[in-house]
């Protein structure tokens, strides 16, 4: 499998209900690697798409308006070299699912941005998301060593 540095062929970002933080992830993987790499989202349950998040991508020009949430069992192809997982629930469900498979399975602890919306005002949520989103990016960025590419 690629080390880090090393671009997978295909990469799946997984977290509870792929509504904020892996399609955030894997808009910003695609925006970042283009098109030679195969990258998916999906959640352990199905959420609702979020509209705070279509407005913090849309600040650095990733539109993902045409986000539908998926949980990983309903995906069709579960053939990924790297798993990178971004909640507990969705670890723990990575390595179930890829136990007997030549998979490699990351874990990025990831702060769970929906908190946010249960206090504070519009823009706090909004930095709060902000906040997940350039961590994020930061982190595909050295991840799959982009340091010169482009920044948030």
């Amino acid at each position: 499998m690629a080390s880090s540095g090393e671009l997978p062929t295909a990469v799946l970002f997984a977290c509870a209900m792929n509504a904020i933080r892996s399609p955030m992830a894997a808009a910003i993987c695609k925006h970042l690697l283009g098109p030679n790499v195969y990258v998916e989202s999906a959640g352990v349950r199905a959420g609702e798409p979020d509209p705070f998040v279509v407005a913090v991508m849309d600040e650095i020009g990733i539109d993902v308006s045409a986000h539908k949430p998926q949980t990983i069992e309903d995906m069709h192809d579960t053939s990924f070299d790297l798993i990178v997982t971004l909640s507990p629930e969705a670890h723990h469900q990575a390595l179930e699912l890829t136990r007997t498979m030549a998979v490699d399975v990351e874990y990025w602890p990831t702060l769970d941005a929906s908190l946010m919306v249960q206090q504070g005002s519009r823009d706090q949520i909004l930095d709060g998301y902000r906040t997940v989103r350039d961590q994020l990016f930061q982190r595909i960025r050295k991840r799959f060593d982009l340091e010169g590419g482009p920044t948030v």
